[in-house]
């Protein structure tokens, strides 16, 4: 029977304000909820709008938007239209009037907002409310009472506990994805990994990058906040910081890297081809993949012109329009890679993506599959007006040993005079290639720091750097269709013959475009000791097989592979401040492979790549933490607590009667903040018998008032809750 009272003792608000098929609520799901304990009222929240509710009484108190303009309470009562009317009669011609009583809440929120929800409407509609990269994402509640509220565009709109615009602060781009607040100091987590720290007033204390992936929640647990990363990764962070504390910490730490650097070794095979809407054999793919398999961890593989053709470009085009990718084509091609390499039994898929003709695919060893992940996605057109995928670039971001290696398969724009155009679709793939999950990190992904330092402004730095920069490591590879200059047919023809590749070097467009510092800015690639893999004619074998039809195309290096590590110079050692170094242990190309008027190319590198084994530092931290003296002190005096003067710990609330209860922080410095509890005793009716009742906010002392303190407090009390006096 309890149950059975309680499953029927819901309230659909909603329900509650709704008057003749219109809601006078925002039409949008209700994202978040808030109880302002303090004030007793409850905020829902849409991605666009905020709803005020009293606690006590379920009354809707108020509607407005982001901006803090639209303000329903104080909107005057519509006159309901005469065709409204009209159709209402119609539709319930019999329905009888029920008796008008005192005004509830139901009437005078109906009467009070009636048609406000089509004001809200049109306002919205007309972009008043907010643009769709102003989304609330998150809200909480700060020690003064202030409401947080983070936006999708990164910034934080303040309220007072009435629904008033106080402040819009705006420190980082990246959308906030989690806002926690204890005490003085609000957290906040944004998609880009990074942590900031503000005081109540909204200014920036610090800022670090706490994860390479968004911050999607935050708890606290004893002096740690602890956050929690998209991939599954949790952190915690002394609740103190910033503080002295943390330098000392961070070069103590640094002192002690070696014993918690550990260096991992890896096998990457990278291989691209322009398959010219050709499929190849077996014994192709054996050739060009399977040969070069030993001691491999990670396979990624591009090709160009999967499939190409007007219908399929256009076809391509209004998938991704509408968030599907692949085709039967590419699947083939996955899957028959996936066969040379053994898929399911010596490999396993990590990703894949494809635009029109383009394609990647990624798949790890067994070994390495349990530290590879976070794997995401990312596609750039370039081929008419920057929208079709005839030309452009696919990219695979992976985690491997926690650190970010991008792989990026590409197809740039054809013949021999469109240079500029070459080099110009590689500087929009690189600049504009945005992976699936939200991003936009502002500092090194090289290693998480403890904390860094807000620049003057309380922006950090860099904010539009693109995401290929902020890689360990970035592979670029594909037909990127440079060619040979100064040369004619025969003579690249001659040079081919007696293997002259330093002469055909000189002549090297991308090359000179490199030199130039035009493209591929920091970028490496092997030594070239193979033939120029592109024109030839299909299906015949060996040199002789170049064009030699009427265009007569002078061979060229169009397929290419180039890296970047995390080297700032040539020399450096794999550190943790160098995280990823590379080396090319082969360059080559597949010769005897002759479906496609190019040849595959493979590369096959050495990557070294430091890592941190956590539970090494986490005990070198304690380390630090038993035997510094320094830290030790300032860890006491961090947990000191002010001093207080409660006037009783026990108040019994019975016959009406006022009790006060004083509260005093003697101390200057800090603040120190109470929380009141009710135990839900019994109290005495008037007539002097005992009458049960719960611990709610409508008998005895609420369950849920807090009080922060700075000096003194007086709160006077009555049973019935009838007068608050604070002074």
């Amino acid at each position: 029977m309890a149950s059975l009272l309680v499953g029927k003792a819901y309230i659909d608000l909603r329900n509650n304000a709704t008057v003749g098929n219109m809601c006078l609520l925002p039409a949008a799901d209700v994202k978040h909820m808030l109880v302002d304990h303090c004030r007793a009222k409850i905020w829902s929240i849409t991605s666009m709008t905020f709803a005020l509710w009293d606690a006590r009484t379920r009354e809707l108190l108020k509607v407005f938007g982001i901006d803090g303009q639209v303000d329903l309470a104080r909107l005057e009562a519509p006159v309901m239209p005469e065709q409204f009317i009209e159709e209402e009669i119609k539709v319930k011609p019999t329905k009888k009037e029920k008796p008008q009583g005192s005004f509830t809440f139901f009437q005078k929120s109906r009467n009070a907002l009636m048609g406000a929800a089509d004001a809200v409407r049109r306002v919205a509609t007309k972009g008043t409310f907010v643009e769709d990269n102003r989304r609330i994402e998150a809200v909480a509640q700060a020690m003064d009472g202030t409401i947080w509220s983070g936006c999708t565009n990164g910034s934080i709109i303040v309220w007072d506990g009435n629904g008033n615009k106080l402040q819009d602060i705006h420190y980082h781009s990246s959308s906030v994805q989690c806002i926690r607040a204890l005490g003085e100091r609000v957290w906040v987590g944004y998609a880009s990994g990074t942590i900031q720290v503000m005081d109540v007033e909204g200014n920036l204390l610090a800022g670090w990058t706490g994860h390479s992936c968004p911050v999607i929640n935050m708890a606290i647990g004893g002096s740690y906040i602890f956050t929690l990363a998209h991939h599954g990764g949790i952190r915690g962070w002394p609740l103190t910081s910033p503080s002295p504390l943390d330098d000392i910490l961070r070069t103590e730490l640094a002192n002690r890297e070696l014993s918690y650097t550990m260096i991992e070794n890896i096998k990457v095979l990278v291989g691209t081809w322009n398959v010219a809407q050709e499929k190849a054999s077996f014994e192709s793919l054996r050739s060009w993949l399977g040969s070069a398999l030993s001691d491999v961890g990670l396979v990624v593989v591009g090709l160009q012109e999967v499939e190409m053709g007007a219908g399929v470009l256009a076809m391509a085009a209004a998938k991704e329009s509408v968030g599907l990718e692949g085709s039967a084509n590419g699947q083939w091609w996955i899957d028959n890679i996936g066969k040379t390499l053994d898929e399911g039994i010596s490999f396993h898929r990590v990703g894949s993506r494809q635009l029109a003709g383009l394609l990647i695919a990624a798949w790890a060893s067994n070994d390495l599959k349990p530290h590879v992940g976070d794997v995401d996605a990312a596609a750039v057109p370039c081929g008419f007006g920057r929208a079709i995928g005839n030309k452009g670039g696919v990219g695979l971001r992976i985690r491997v040993y926690d650190r970010r290696i991008c792989f990026v398969s590409n197809h740039f724009a054809a013949h021999q005079e469109n240079v500029s155009r070459r080099n110009a679709d590689f500087d929009h793939v690189y600049r504009t290639m945005s992976f699936n999950k939200p991003h936009g990190s502002t500092a090194s992904a090289t290693s998480v720091q403890l904390h860094k330092a807000a620049s003057a402004n309380g922006n950090q730095a860099d904010e539009d750097i693109p995401e290929l920069a902020e890689a360990d490591m970035v592979v670029f590879l594909g037909d990127f269709n440079y060619r040979l200059d100064g040369i004619t047919y025969d003579e690249a023809r001659d040079m081919v013959s007696q293997r002259s590749f330093d002469w055909l070097r000189e002549r090297d467009q991308l090359r000179a475009e490199m030199k130039a510092g035009n493209v591929f800015q920091g970028m490496r690639e092997g030594p070239i000791r193979f033939p120029p893999t592109y024109k030839f004619q299909r299906n015949q074998p060996g040199l002789s097989g170049y064009d030699s039809g009427e265009k007569k195309r002078i061979p060229a290096w169009c397929d290419r592979i180039l890296y970047r590590d995390s080297r700032p110079v040539s020399i450096a050692e794999c550190s943790l401040d160098c995280p990823v170094v590379a080396a090319v242990t082969a360059y080559e190309a597949c010769m005897d492979v002759t479906e496609s008027d190019h040849k595959p190319v493979r590369c096959t590198f050495s990557v070294d790549i430091a890592r941190v084994d956590e539970l090494i530092r986490r005990q070198e931290f304690g380390k630090i933490i038993e035997s510094n003296e320094k830290v030790r002190s300032l860890l006491q005096k961090s947990h000191i607590v002010p001093d207080t003067i409660v006037s009783t710990n026990n108040i019994i609330l019975e016959n009406q009667e006022d009790v006060i209860l004083r509260i005093s922080n003697d101390c200057e410095t800090s603040k120190a903040a109470f929380e009141i509890l009710c135990e839900g005793q019994s109290i005495t009716k008037l007539d002097g018998t005992k009458y049960e009742l719960p611990p709610r906010a409508s008998f005895g002392f609420p369950l849920w008032l807090e009080v922060e303190l700075i000096y003194l407090l007086c709160v006077y009390i009555d049973v019935f809750f009838k007068k608050n006096v604070w002074s």
